[in-house]
């Protein structure tokens, strides 16, 4: 299930800290994980993690779901770069983590709207909100969407470090609502995302999360 060249994320299991950890898996030999060092996503810094330390572990699957699964650390390695070794439980011990889950992140980025069948002319906005499940896109006074209706949706993600993603989602409408000065606001759900393009999105969440937290600001 998980394969070389895959990004994990690691979190301690035993920390009142929220940290979160980067890494890459580079080898594997049967249910040990050979990984660079992990990085600390708020301070871009190299994390030195004690042989026995419990972390849960997260990464992207090949159907586009995102896994957890329990692991320790080990020890070290140093091959043909240094690595940790962590353990892994078996494809058959990992938890599959519910879209419900992904981090919502309130922020405005630029989305293009396309029709799938010319039902109405295409249309620019930005976002009230995105994570890596869907968005919610705010449309004008007079929408041309309905729900259940299938629509392209072309997204324009700036990161941090300078940095952009163009993506393109086929999504569903699930649902538009009314806000306060008389537009509308549309959520959508992505549909068949590839694990790359999904892998994007939930690095994009993290970096606006972190973006967030560096401003003091609620997420």
């Amino acid at each position: 299930m998980v394969n070389i060249g895959d990004v994990l994320l690691l979190e301690l299991k035993y920390s009142n800290k929220s940290e979160k950890y980067k890494c890459r898996l580079v080898e594997r030999k049967d249910n040990n994980l050979y990984i660079d060092y992990p990085i600390n996503l708020e301070t871009k810094k190299t994390v030195f993690l004690l042989e026995g330390t419990q972390v849960k572990a997260t990464f992207l699957g090949d159907d586009g779901s995102v896994y957890l699964f329990e692991s320790e650390v080990l020890g070290r390695v140093n091959l043909k770069i240094p690595m940790m070794i962590i353990s892994y439980p078996g494809s058959e011990n990992l938890m599959k983590v519910q879209r419900r889950q992904y981090v919502r992140i309130e922020t405005a980025v630029d989305v293009a709207v396309h029709p799938e069948n010319e039902e109405f002319a295409p249309f620019v906005s930005v976002t009230d909100d995105i994570s890596a499940g869907g968005a919610a896109i705010i449309g004008g006074v007079v929408c041309p969407l309905r729900e259940n209706m299938r629509i392209s949706a072309y997204f324009v993600l700036p990161m941090q470090n300078g940095e952009i993603y163009y993506l393109k989602f086929k999504s569903r409408v699930i649902r538009i609502s009314e806000i306060n000065d008389g537009r509308s606001l549309i959520s959508i759900q992505f549909m068949d995302v590839c694990p790359q393009d999904r892998q994007q999105l939930l690095r994009f969440c993290f970096d606006r999360q972190l973006a967030m937290k560096k401003k003091g600001l609620e997420i």
